[in-house]
């Protein structure tokens, strides 16, 4: 009778030591499956713009309101003529803004202006032939030349923008080659501290970026016919020994 009380703490004790182990090789499995490395994958394209846009913001001035919409018209004419010169026909432009100003009307003017009326128009040029816009802005002497009085006012930048639009196009083939390339870095880590790589823990696509091709300080993205387009992923994967 007085043996029961022993074998039931015995037993007791060598339960706690089991349940302990078990404890303990938890622990241990938990520790190991969050070795891990994190890796970055790049992939790069150069790409071509496919859409680009010019506005076009000239002004006109004369004392008689008639005589500046004459002007104003006949400027309209030689920027058309301008145009279709370089391969952009009127089905390519859209009339975007007409201002008319009277500068008699503006009470807080002190100075009479030499001109009492100003127009100003913007023609907007669109094309998916963006290189033909760029031809054409190398000549925009001819413009000058002709009489046309060229603005950059009214809201607008001083040259064209080029714009690239089938990044849906790109984005499996970039990603998928962003993957391959965080997962040879991290087989390269591997190897150096006699790892395995495993499984993925946790991955993150990153944003796609449109860049200058040439990349420069004051350079933007939008006045380059040609880009980079980048995405990094980053992966972290398992290590196994």
């Amino acid at each position: 009778m007085n043996d029961r009380p022993v074998l039931r703490t015995i037993l007791l004790a060598l339960a706690i030591a089991l349940a302990g182990g078990l404890v303990g090789s938890g622990l241990v499995n938990f520790r190991m499956a969050e070795r891990y490395v994190s890796v970055k994958g790049v992939a790069e394209r150069t790409v071509k713009a496919d859409v680009g846009l010019w506005p076009l913001r000239f002004v006109s001035a004369a004392d008689a309101l008639d005589a500046a919409q004459r002007k104003i018209e006949a400027d309209r004419r030689a920027v058309i003529e301008f145009l279709g010169r370089h391969g952009l026909d009127s089905t390519q432009t859209e009339l975007q803004g007409l201002e008319v100003v009277d500068t008699r009307t503006n009470v807080y003017q002190e100075a009479r202006t030499a001109s009492r009326f100003i127009i100003s128009m913007t023609i907007m040029v669109r094309t998916s032939e963006p290189q033909k816009i760029q031809a054409a802005s190398q000549g925009i002497g001819e413009l000058v030349a002709a009489g046309v009085v060229l603005s950059s006012g009214g809201g607008y930048g001083s040259g064209p923008t080029y714009l690239f639009t089938r990044l849906n196009d790109l984005k499996p083939g970039m990603l998928a080659e962003a993957n391959t390339n965080a997962r040879k870095a991290a087989e390269q880590f591997a190897k150096e501290s006699r790892s395995r790589v495993g499984g993925i823990r946790r991955a993150s696509q990153g944003v796609f970026e449109i860049l200058p091709r040439d990349q420069a300080p004051g350079i933007m993205e939008g006045s380059q016919l040609q880009k980079t387009l980048r995405v990094v992923s980053t992966v972290d994967y398992l290590l196994r020994d």
